[in-house]
């Protein structure tokens, strides 16, 4: 990049952060500044390091295909309509490693590191920015450090292609981008939003066949999909090569092409069969939602419970019928409560007042509880302690998100214990290794030790049927909501608190994400959000009735209570498990040959 046009970028860069950090300072909410001042900032780090990058005549070129890659990933992702381009995002990262490769320069594994870190910088600050309304640190982490793991693929598929021969390489980029997926799906440092099948949610009839492969099927079909069109792409152009040694080994054909349309199409059109000829079963229930509408940072955790237990109760009076079955409330509605004290202390007791007061009403909401150990009980990893100013002995106690139903007529309250959780803000990943953290997790809210958790799903059982009480970031994991299915859920809640994003595209993402969950299980969703947004979503994955942001309002739907089982809720991930099962042979093999070069393996 010549000098002139960086003395003319880097001040227009500086005054952007300078003014979204004085706005950010002065603002209560920050909406999409983050999103202004992270790509600001980005670029500008781009601009002084970009010539450590590569010495390369092409590096220009590369550094533009990084860029590229990069917004195309993130155009293709929610909420942009442009989901096909998810289909060409690794395009620009391919021909990147593929002229390296070709290439006598001897920082190939530098030079791709940059160029595919900087890509996913780019994808990650255009799609969750967001983050850093709920914690500024926190979202500059997310951002830097889900970029540094997404490389690892990258980097290790380079290696690998070295010591293998042509498309059969390429096998390695798949499998090794699939294991990352399901290890990040399955690790403590787990932020897996950005899993390519989710990018799907936005046209959940094109993926109806995700009941029988989850949405690893949508990464499995995207990552091919990006192979075949990158040979294809090689084989008709004139990228220049730079060693005319090495002419280029994929070639394009009538043939290529062919066979990607087809890949490309035959996928949507059987979903769209399977969508129009879905037919949807289960016992009829009636559910009523309910979307309190208090703004988290400020109002949410300062308005006393008494006064928001009006609101919930005023909305719940105006939209409940005596046929009414289940009311849902949303995630931390109140709170904080001993888990012994449950019904019996002032909010949880009027609650239960108020169900009583209906023939068949089963009442699902979230809550801060908590419990206190024995002195003989073993402690968990989430042990917390606190001294006791009148005794002065220690205290050990847990923390929970948690979700409870009270029934009608029944004293019985079942409670369930969130167990996905939020890296950072509800628990800190691997603490006895990152105890030096501490700081970061007091700033985001949050506690080495984390919130208390329970091992298995489980479901609410009513006379209606069985829900599984899926609790915000829980909905992310598909293979994880399959556990309530199996737990006897025949309908699906989902209660969050998206508010903490302010009104950007991240709470969009995540109802979006929800219909998902309904096609891999086939079951009826009704979902609680405290500020938007709320809805019903049916077993086709469609949404209905959802609310607006910044609403308060209750919304009442039929939804159905399905016994069925699919064939993912019986299997799960298993395309990710064989990506992990196909890594490490690659890994094996890769080993033998780069590092053990007289290995005659």
């Amino acid at each position: 990049m010549s000098n002139r046009l960086k003395y003319i970028l880097a001040p227009l860069l500086i005054a952007i952060v300078a003014w979204t950090s004085y706005q950010m300072l002065q603002l209560p909410l920050w909406g999409y500044l983050p999103l202004f001042q992270f790509s600001a900032t980005w670029l500008l780090l781009v601009l002084l390091a970009e010539k450590r990058f590569s010495t390369s005549s092409y590096h220009p070129l590369w550094l533009g295909l990084s860029f590229v890659s990069g917004i195309l990933l993130a155009l293709g992702f929610p909420t942009s309509p442009l989901t096909p381009l998810m289909f060409i995002g690794f395009v620009p990262l391919l021909i990147i490693e593929f002229m390296l490769s070709s290439s006598k320069e001897g920082t190939s594994k530098k030079a791709l590191f940059c160029y595919s870190y900087t890509a996913f910088v780019v994808w990650n600050i255009l799609t969750t920015f967001w983050v850093g309304n709920t914690a500024y640190v926190g979202g500059v982490v997310a951002i830097l450090v889900n970029s540094l793991f997404m490389s690892v693929p990258i980097l290790l598929f380079h290696q690998t292609k070295k010591v293998m021969q042509k498309d059969f390489a390429y096998l390695s980029f798949v499998a090794y981008w699939l294991a990352w997926e399901y290890l990040h799906l399955n690790w403590e440092i787990s932020w897996p939003w950005l899993t390519l099948g989710n990018s799907f949610a936005q046209y959940p009839s094109w993926v109806q066949w995700y009941e029988y492969t989850g949405a690893f099927g949508g990464s499995l079909w995207i990552l091919v999909a990006n192979f075949l069109i990158f040979k294809w792409f090689v084989g008709i152009s004139s990228i220049p090569s730079t060693d005319k040694k090495n002419p280029f080994f994929l070639k394009g054909s009538k043939g290529q092409v062919l066979k990607t349309t087809a890949l490309l199409l035959l996928p949507i059109l059987l979903s769209l069969v399977l969508y129009s000829t879905y037919e949807e079963t289960g016992s009829p229930a009636e559910v009523v939602v309910i979307q309190p509408n208090f703004e988290p940072h400020y109002d949410k955790f300062t308005v006393p419970d008494r006064e928001q237990l009006l609101r919930f109760l005023d909305l719940s009076e105006a939209t409940l019928t005596d046929n009414t079955d289940y009311l849902v409330f949303p995630e931390t509605s109140f709170g904080m409560i001993r888990n012994e004290q449950l019904g019996q202390e002032s909010i949880t007791k009027k609650l239960k007042n108020f169900v009583d007061g209906y023939p068949k009403l089963n009442l699902v909401t979230g809550l801060v509880t908590n419990r206190v150990y024995g002195e003989e009980e073993p402690h968990s990893t989430a042990i917390r302690e606190h001294i006791d100013r009148r005794t002065g002995d220690t205290i050990y106690w847990e923390l929970y998100n948690s979700a409870v139903q009270l029934t009608a007529g029944n004293s019985d309250i079942p409670i369930y214990y969130k167990s996905k959780q939020v890296p950072g803000a509800e628990m800190m990943p691997y603490p006895k290794l990152f105890f030096f953290l501490k700081p970061l997790a007091d700033k985001l809210g949050g506690s080495l030790a984390g919130h208390g958790q329970q091992a298995t799903r489980e479901s609410f059982q009513s006379e209606s049927g069985g829900v599984g009480p899926v609790i915000c970031y829980e909905s992310v994991y598909g293979e994880y909501t399959t556990g309530y299915v199996r737990h006897g859920a025949n309908a699906l809640f989902i209660i969050t608190n998206d508010g903490w994003w302010d009104n950007t595209a991240g709470h969009i993402q995540h109802l979006k994400f929800a219909s998902l969950r309904s096609i891999e299980t086939r079951r009826d969703i009704a979902r609680s959000a405290n500020t938007g947004i709320s809805c019903f979503i049916n077993q086709r994955g469609d949404i209905l009735q959802p609310t607006t942001y910044n609403e308060t309002t209750a919304i009442r739907g039929t939804i159905l209570m399905n016994d069925s089982i699919t064939f993912y809720v019986r299997w799960g991930d298993i395309i990710g498990r064989i990506g992990v099962f196909v890594t490490l042979l690659l890994l094996l093999n890769t080993f033998v040959k780069s590092f053990l070069p007289n290995s005659k393996s």
